[in-house]
């Protein structure tokens, strides 16, 4: 069984993040501050807090701004993987670089998923992949009726209890790579529904706190979250 600190983490961060242009005109979407901190920083400091410690940003857009900031930090490493590279092809890309299983995230969404028990559960299952499903959070308000069609309650953009959304946080065997072709691979369609065909996704259930961050609204909840005393991503 290999030991979690020997499970290096993959950020995919290449994308240009056209939804929150305001800030990624500048910057990539990961190097977006969160209570002042880039969230890509939140997101390793968190895995950290469960004894990862061995890190590969596999960046794209204004990859320079990455690799100047991580210049001096250990175990941190930043590798180009195209410009126009979608998801499945940046993960390719690293296939000589990951020796043995791999997590991987988003470079843009934060939560309190235990990393321990996904590790666990993706052991347990014997599969190719694990993916964490959340519950999404609605984009509009909730509104309750009773039968008599009145209102009864109102509840503003609550997350949804009965759905489920890829959340990120994956954890995949090498095997992954021959599921992958080229640049053009969406990691998201083929190559998941492939491992569905043939058994080989299991799927780790997250109840807790999930947040993307694809908006500028979405950015603001989550640096009001951040000031908060009970941030759920930091690790007390």
């Amino acid at each position: 069984m290999v030991k979690i600190q020997d499970i290096p983490l993959v950020i995919l961060a290449g994308g240009r993040g056209t939804r929150i242009s305001e800030y990624t005109k500048i910057i990539p979407k990961p190097m977006i501050k969160i209570g002042g901190i880039p969230i890509i920083q939140h997101i390793i400091d968190y895995y950290k807090s469960f004894g990862v410690n061995n890190f590969i940003i596999a960046s794209g857009y204004k990859s320079y701004i990455f690799k100047k900031y991580f210049i001096n930090k250990k175990n941190i490493t930043v590798i180009s993987t195209g410009l126009k590279s979608l998801t499945g092809g940046r993960i390719k890309r690293l296939e000589k670089k990951i020796s043995t299983k791999f997590f991987l995230t988003y470079g843009d969404g934060l939560s309190n998923v235990n990393i321990y028990n996904l590790l666990k559960s993706h052991e347990k299952s014997c599969k190719t992949a694990t993916v964490t499903a959340v519950h999404p959070i609605a984009r509009f308000g909730e509104i309750k009726l009773n039968k008599k069609n009145l209102p009864i309650s109102f509840n503003e953009k609550p997350q949804v209890k009965s759905d489920w959304i890829n959340g990120g946080f994956f954890i995949f065997e090498q095997s992954i790579f021959k599921y992958l072709k080229n640049d053009n691979t969406i990691l998201e369609t083929t190559p998941m529904q492939k491992l569905i065909d043939n058994r080989k996704l299991n799927v780790f259930k997250h109840h807790g706190f999930w947040q993307c961050m694809d908006t500028v609204r979405d950015k603001e909840v989550l640096d009001q979250i951040y000031k908060s005393k009970s941030c759920p991503w930091t690790i007390k």
